[in-house]
């Protein structure tokens, strides 16, 4: 039903405009999670700041939007920033989500931008430049039936600060400890979405976090801990999970999508014995540096798309020098200036860096002055400790304990390909639900999917699709999202 009402939206809006890792640490882990929460549960609360118009979006916000800062460690300084987006159907029933952006170090404010949430740019402005760049209303947002908090996490990531240079470090369970000391107080100041169902959301590293802080809280209500949170679920896309399996999945991926040539991949097979993460001999070292240097200039967040850098467009620079693919877009633009399809995805990073980075963009957005110098989109110098390398063993606690997940994979994905996910998936020897399938959008083949444990868990392939799925098909992602938000089979 609800995604019967978000399809009925859509057209509304459309037409009017190393292996496993064993947790021995996990039960004393989940009492610091809750002794963190109690120790920060007084000091500076969630901040709200309504943003009712952005620079670069024609006229009032046609959604409900939010943004601000909630400390989550008071000794070092530590604020998270925020952008909460009411869902337009029904906020006060329909899910809260946390988004968390991959990285790690990335901004949430991509996931916003670019991926499910309600606004995105317009390329046309990249190639004829001036001004500001423009924004327009994306119809295939996630809000259209979910509340939705994008949280730049960890410290360092987007407008998210310390005021110490110890607050400043950080790592996979120091993010997690902050992001359930973050939701607890942002409920707190929020009371009136404390009993929505809630699930957790992230893709890319996003998966060694989401699972990871999806126990964390499930851990901290067996605690007693206050707001108790109506946890129901998780879900990740082409998710980070473990190191062996998502290495080991790639040069089958390779050759499986006709990248290498047979003899490089069973060369690679003999020498590796299937082993590719941690190669055990010289000869198996060979291969894979014969695979890497056949390979190199392919993009792997999607094999298909070109790989190109980040840099200035023609129309900053004021230069004629504008491509066939390039012009064809523009004279596309005559007619419809909201064109959002960009000869090279990453133009569409350029354009995010240039608004984020202007300074009315941030008195709009509430951020505070001198808290955080040049926006990156994804800061990859923050000073991070990856210290969970396997979050296998935390699906299947979830798993057991009843929760609802859904893992896709976009299946052009080379840096996370969908056969390592699924042998993780196979690891945990979980019963079949509904067999290997194919789903639909608009009775043609979306991907494919399959459910385990009594429709627990949900696992799709997104066909066409690269690293962060719904930001290469996102038609496809909403409505694969709103079947399983709903309960209903993809």
């Amino acid at each position: 039903m609800i995604a019967e009402e978000a399809r009925a939206m859509v057209t509304t809006r459309n037409t009017c405009s190393r292996r496993r890792w064993s947790l021995w640490w996990l039960p004393p882990l989940a009492c610091c999670f809750a002794s963190w929460v109690a120790s920060s549960s007084t000091g500076a609360a969630a901040a709200g700041f309504a943003v009712t118009s952005l620079p670069g979006f024609d006229g009032p916000l046609p959604f409900s939007l939010e943004t601000g800062y909630v400390e989550v460690n008071k000794s070092t300084g530590v604020r998270l920033f925020y952008y909460f987006v009411q869902s337009e159907k029904n906020p006060d029933k329909d899910p809260l989500m946390v988004w968390l952006t991959g990285g790690p170090g990335c901004s949430s404010i991509s996931g916003l931008t670019h991926e499910i949430g309600p606004f995105q740019f317009a390329a046309t402005w990249y190639y004829r430049g001036g001004g500001l760049p423009k924004l327009i209303y994306r119809a295939e947002t996630w809000t259209k039936v979910t509340n939705i908090i994008f949280v730049d996490s960890p410290v360092g990531a987007g407008f998210s600060y310390a005021t110490t240079e110890e607050g400043f470090k950080s790592s996979d369970t120091k993010a997690v400890k902050q992001l359930l000391i973050f939701l607890r107080k942002w409920l707190h100041e929020h009371p009136r979405f404390s009993m929505n169902p809630l699930y957790i959301g992230g893709d890319s590293y996003g998966g060694i976090i989401v699972p990871t802080l999806t126990l964390a809280i499930d851990k901290s209500n067996d605690s007693g801990e206050k707001p108790l949170l109506n946890l129901k679920g998780y879900l990740v896309g082409n998710p980070v999970t473990d190191h062996q399996f998502d290495d080991d999945g790639k040069i089958p991926f390779l050759h499986g999508m006709g990248l290498i040539s047979d003899e490089l991949y069973e060369h690679a097979k003999d020498t590796c014995k299937g082993n590719y993460h941690a190669p055990s001999n010289a000869r198996c070292v060979q291969s894979i540096q014969a695979i890497h240097d056949c390979t190199k200039d392919i993009n792997m967040a999607h094999i298909l798309e070109p790989l190109c850098e980040e840099v200035w467009s023609p129309g900053i620079h004021n230069t004629a020098v504008i491509d066939g693919i390039s012009l064809l877009m523009l004279e596309s633009a005559a007619v419809d200036d909201d064109l959002t399809m960009f000869k090279c995805r990453k133009d569409s990073y350029v354009v995010l860096k240039i608004w984020a980075n202007n300074e009315t963009v941030r008195e709009s957005l509430g951020v505070q002055k001198g808290t955080v110098g040049q926006w990156k989109r994804c800061n990859y110098n923050i000073d991070y400790n990856k210290e969970v390398h396997s979050t296998v063993e935390y699906h299947s606690m979830l798993m057991r304990k009843g929760y609802r997940a859904i893992i896709y994979s976009g299946d052009h994905d080379g840096g996370i390909p969908f056969i390592g996910t699924q042998a993780w998936i196979r690891s945990l020897n979980l019963s079949i639900a509904d067999d290997w399938r194919p789903w639909y959008v608009t009775e043609q083949v979306a991907g494919f999917t399959r459910s385990y444990a009594s429709n627990n868990l949900t696992y799709a392939t997104v066909k066409g699709a690269g690293h962060t799925a719904p930001e290469y098909k996102p038609k496809e992602c909403l409505e694969m999202f709103l079947r399983w938000v709903s309960g209903d089979p993809l």
